[in-house]
């Protein structure tokens, strides 16, 4: 009598060990995201002052952080943006978040999107999204 107990609370606890490592393989499924943003400044004072700073707080508080800010027209300290290629963006920004959904989330925001209307007035946007490396 004991052995089928014992047998069946094994079977019950090989379940559960089981689903944990299932749903950790599942939490771990989706890559990290790395959104760049090449940005061409018109008016840097503008930019930074009614635009950059509310950014940078929405994107912190949404998940997000900050790889890499370069380039003119910023709230924070930036460095500077060097071309191998073809012309630099006046600014640059790398964004590191936890997964595309997480990106996304934040950039399709009403918070973040009313903000941007009003980058616009300052700035052209060319932004995208990496998947990184698990």
């Amino acid at each position: 009598m004991y052995r089928h107990i014992t047998m069946g609370l094994a079977m019950i606890a090989s379940a559960a060990v089981g689903a944990a490592a299932v749903q950790s393989l599942h939490a771990q499924a989706k890559p990290p995201v790395y959104v760049i943003g090449a940005i061409d400044v018109s008016n840097p004072e503008a930019y930074g002052k009614e635009f950059a700073q509310q950014a940078q707080v929405t994107i912190r508080n949404a998940g997000g952080k900050f790889i890499a800010i370069g380039g003119a027209g910023g709230a924070l300290a930036s460095g500077q943006v060097t071309a191998f290629d073809g012309e630099a963006p006046k600014r640059a920004v790398i964004i590191a978040w936890e997964n595309l959904d997480k990106a996304k989330a934040w950039y399709n925001s009403a918070e973040y999107q009313n903000l941007l209307r009003v980058g616009q007035r300052y700035a052209k946007f060319n932004t995208f999204a990496i998947e990184g490396q698990q």
